[in-house]
């Protein structure tokens, strides 16, 4: 028989209505002083007769109320017991419960920036069904051939040695032997020409692309986009006060005649000459000539977004743009995330000579460094071979799974869907006939959960509305014929 004292009416009649559960005490008991239900200086129940009363660990009583004691929303007094303090102002107390009670109204804001507030469409578009399971995702690798037991015995062991490495590693340009070891790979798979110490690591190419906007930007300067082109550009440097141009895009990659025709005087060149976004590409040597020319002449900047130049399935890599500058105009970038996973922030910078000190200026004044122990592990995942045997392996997977999203859209979209021939990437690029548009079949592709995207997001013109892109590379064969069959049936 219990010998508890009974509960005060004034506590039943709170905790019935609020409906507490387990670990709930605090926040009921909180919420009732601060809205006036609980007044000061009432005694409060002890935690046996609490915990009896809602058949509950006593120990979750005592931990809310030493909570709320610790916080001064309750106090004890030596041989009377634990009452609400009296010293919670009625100013606060009023207010909380106005707020409760009474709608808000929405805060006066000072001007906005137009161009920042214009881009809350785009960033809607790039966040809806961003999620890297959704089948026929876009930007999205192999994320389920990760080497994970290899990458946490290599994280394990860079820990147990980092006691005396921890504190030493916070300059703005990286963890050096990362930087030695990209530097060593990328010379002989990118035909890159560069030094270790024009190497900084960066948190993936969206913080690449905004330190160069900031380093070399200011507001009005001319910025060359292809047309359909990475939005992710777009964002930077229109939030840096930059205008974006648009470039004209056909299969030999960016025009860049149009652009010099139309846009002389841009500061910076923002291209892929690897693999252009989205319709895949490649900058034909002439063009490549003609832009480095152009920008030699004209004392402009390139910047050689290199995101997906691994991913080539029956050819060896291209040569990076940079090996063929002489003139030390291309700024370089590459990423990490298509090969290992989208959450894997981690890529670089190659800045030319010249902008080295405006560039570090901006990474130290924007995130100071990039974190050790990630930069660590991947140095030594490079370093000992494990990353070239990890491409190798993703590049097999890879092809084998386009080649199935190809059969598939032969075998159940005939007519439908015709898919643009391309030797690389991570995701293949189709053309709609039979009066189909993109955002037709993005919105049907979204009720099935599928991340297929439209052309549209990607375009700054109005462009026909006849294409979308389907990812592949983070589902199997199977998963493929299945989602196309899926689709098929809806269209």
């Amino acid at each position: 028989m219990s010998t508890s004292k009974p509960v005060p009416p004034l506590f039943q009649e709170l905790f019935i209505q609020d409906g507490v559960i387990k670990n709930q005490v605090y926040n009921v008991i909180r919420d009732a002083i601060l809205q006036g239900r609980l007044p000061a200086a009432v005694r409060v129940p002890s935690s046996r007769t609490l915990a009896e009363m809602m058949s509950i660990s006593r120990n979750s009583v005592i931990a809310g109320y030493d909570r709320l004691m610790d916080e001064g929303y309750l106090v004890t007094r030596r041989g009377s017991g634990t009452f609400v303090s009296d010293c919670v102002p009625d100013s606060t107390v009023s207010g909380y419960y106005q707020q409760i009670k009474q709608p808000k109204e929405k805060p006066a804001v000072g001007r906005l920036n137009s161009d920042v507030t214009s881009l809350r469409r785009l960033c809607s578009e790039s966040q809806k069904g961003n999620n890297a399971k959704r089948l026929f995702s876009v930007g999205v690798g192999c994320t389920d051939l990760f080497p994970h037991n290899l990458w946490g015995r290599l994280l394990g062991r860079v820990w147990r040695q980092s006691r005396q490495e921890l504190g030493l590693h916070t300059d703005p340009a990286g963890y050096k032997p990362l930087r030695k070891a990209i530097c060593d790979y990328i010379q002989t798979t990118r035909g890159v020409i560069c030094h270790e110490n024009q190497i900084m690591i960066v948190s993936g190419i969206q913080q690449a692309v905004n330190i160069t906007a900031q380093a070399l930007l200011s507001q009005g300067s001319e910025v060359w986009l292809d047309d359909p082109g990475y939005n992710g550009a777009r964002g930077a440097f229109t939030a840096a006060g930059a205008v974006v141009r648009p470039v004209k895009v056909d299969i030999n990659g960016m025009d860049i005649h149009d652009g010099i025709k139309h846009y002389p005087e841009a500061r910076l060149v923002y291209t892929t000459p690897s693999h252009q976004f989205p319709l895949g590409g490649t900058l034909s040597l002439a063009r490549r000539l003609a832009l480095l020319d152009w920008a030699e002449a004209n004392q402009a900047w390139i910047f050689e977004d290199d995101y997906n130049s691994e991913f080539r399935y029956t050819a060896r890599s291209l040569q990076a743009l940079q090996g063929l500058d002489k003139h030390d105009r291309v700024i370089y970038a590459g990423t990490f995330s298509k090969m290992m996973y989208p959450e894997f922030r981690l890529g670089f910078l190659i800045i030319p000579q010249a902008l080295q000190e405006q560039f570090i200026t901006s990474k130290y004044f924007s995130v100071l460094c990039t974190g050790y122990l990630e930069q660590a592990v991947l140095a030594r995942f490079i370093s000992e071979g494990h990353y070239a045997c990890h491409v190798r392996r993703i590049r097999k997977a890879c092809h084998e799974r386009k080649s199935a999203l190809t059969a598939a859209i032969e075998h159940y979209l005939p007519g439908k869907m015709t898919v643009h021939s391309s030797d690389s990437g991570i995701h293949l690029v189709c053309w709609l006939n039979d009066g189909i548009s993109g955002k037709e079949i993005e919105a049907k592709a979204n009720q099935l959960g599928m991340g297929i995207q439209s052309f549209e997001r990607y375009c700054q013109r109005s462009l026909p509305d006849k294409g979308v892109l389907l990812g592949f590379a983070n589902h199997s064969p199977q998963e493929l014929w299945d989602g196309i069959r899926q689709l098929s049936q809806i269209i």
